[in-house]
């Protein structure tokens, strides 16, 4: 009978991705149901607490300690298992401690780099409002990669910044390209002379990937966190990146991104742009006003003044049904369900759905999909073997902190349901965001894909308005 098992290890602490992939470790393990690593906040132990994953023993963990959790089939796998985590904890802290100084403060670390003038802050929700205003105090920018932080705290923070002259980008920020040095979530894109401000990660990726691949380059990319264009922030971080790309001798033109925000704050927003010296694009994704860019791969061609090169495929016949979209990105999802929205399609439960994989009711106690993009799999199962299911829309994101064969993973749970369905069976359809530099290296996933009779489109709005073709 299934079992859960908390390991307690007092008084450690490790980046939360390193945890992500510790877990991914562990649920590939034979008899390991499901597993998550997290420091021992309130917030977290509720998180493990819904996911079934807290025992007696972890109840009583503290901030101040890690926790193992896991699920498996038996005492005995469950005990291996525990032990297999303590081993590759291990691993990471002994790579890291050959690789890299340590230390215990953000003084520590200004002893060591006293040229920093960046700080990249990944700690429990609870203290990153602490530990970045004493980054801004200091006279360093700030990439809070942290998130569940209250919006009052990000709003005097990110006062705190610009009364400073400081760069205050998220919290919850995941992707950021600074001086051609990507960082967090981010692809490998040449230092160029396109500037990107983005409220999303991989909004961010996407763009950036695709100036990449038509032979163009950024500047820098910076993050925003998606609350900043909350009407409550004010899109205070956006309007000071703006500003900071504008004095930037090296950006030649300006792209922001952003779900269509408040009708005050869009018109702050682009006030703002209007009065750069420099060209500007404007991305409210889905947005139907004149001037701005409706789609993602709209604002990276505007950006480069030429259209993104088709990828070739075999035509894909006219179907009846539904399109059920699976994806590993927030903005990536968005944006596919307003392009259905704007073609006239009707979205929502029992019509063409589209499912943010990337959500926190789906990565609660478990690594986000980049990570582990095995999360899918039951998912992609699912909606192949559903009759009103006609078509399947998937986006694979790449890039550094990105699973290291995200398309393999697909493409093997592909092989396995595809063998025995014939040819009666939904269109599947993806895109691939990424650059031919990154670790997986673009054309390498995408032909893994096609090679499991995946169609590929070059991006993500080209496979979002190829499928809303198929079933219009």
């Amino acid at each position: 009978m299934p079992q859960v098992f908390n390991q307690i290890e007092k008084g450690r602490y490790l980046d939360s991705v390193a945890l992500m992939r510790v877990s991914r470790r562990l649920e590939a393990l034979p008899g390991v149901q499901t597993a998550a690593l997290m420091i021992g906040t309130p917030s977290n132990k509720a998180l493990l607490s819904e996911a079934g994953l807290l025992a007696a023993e972890g109840e009583q963990a503290t901030a101040n300690d890690l926790v193992i959790a896991l699920r498996a089939q038996d005492e005995s796998v469950g005990r291996s298992a525990v032990n297999f985590a303590l081993n590759a904890l291990s691993e990471k802290d002994k790579t890291s401690s050959e690789t890299f100084p340590h230390v215990r403060s953000l003084a520590g670390a200004l002893e060591l780099l006293a040229q920093a003038n960046l700080a990249l802050i990944s700690v429990p929700g609870d203290y990153a409002a602490r530990e970045a205003r004493r980054a801004l105090e200091r006279g360093l920018h700030v990439m809070l990669f942290s998130d569940n932080m209250p919006l009052e705290a990000e709003v005097a923070l990110k006062h705190l910044a610009r009364d400073k002259g400081l760069l205050m980008m998220g919290p919850d920020c995941g992707t950021a390209l600074i001086a051609g040095t990507p960082i967090a979530f981010a692809n490998a894109v040449p230092r160029g002379d396109i500037g990107i401000v983005s409220a999303s990660g991989t909004g961010l990726q996407e763009v950036s990937s695709l100036i990449a691949r038509m032979g163009g380059g950024v500047s820098h990319g910076i993050g925003v966190g998606g609350r900043d264009l909350d009407e409550r922030v004010g899109a205070l971080a956006t309007l000071a990146a703006l500003e900071a790309l504008e004095r930037d001798a090296a950006t030649r033109s300006i792209v922001l991104i952003s779900k269509p925000p408040a009708a005050a704050v869009a018109a702050r927003v682009l006030e703002s742009l209007s009065k750069c010296t420099k060209p500007t694009i404007a991305c409210f994704l889905g947005s139907s006003e004149p001037g701005l860019a409706r789609t993602l791969t709209e604002a990276a061609e505007l950006a480069m003044g030429k259209k993104l090169p088709a990828l070739e495929y075999e035509s894909l016949p006219k179907a009846k049904g539904f399109v059920r979209g699976l994806y590993c990105g927030g903005s990536l999802c968005a944006e596919a369900e307003l392009i259905f929205r704007t073609a006239g399609l009707a979205v929502g439960a029992g019509r063409h759905d589209f499912v943010d994989l990337g959500d926190d009711q789906y990565t609660r106690g478990r690594p986000h999909p980049m990570l582990a993009p095995e999360i899918r799999n039951d998912h992609v199962r699912e909606a192949l073997r559903a009759p009103e299911v006609a078509a399947i829309l998937l986006d694979v994101v790449i890039g550094y902190g990105a699973h290291a064969d995200p398309a393999g993973v697909l493409a093997g749970v592909l092989a396995a349901e595809l063998g025995s369905m014939g040819s009666t069976r939904p269109a599947i359809i993806a895109s691939v965001t990424g650059t031919e530099q990154d670790p997986q290296v673009w054309s390498r996933q995408v032909a893994k894909l096609r090679k499991a009779s995946v169609t590929v489109a070059a991006s993500n709005a080209q496979a979002a308005e190829l499928a809303a073709t198929l079933v219009a």
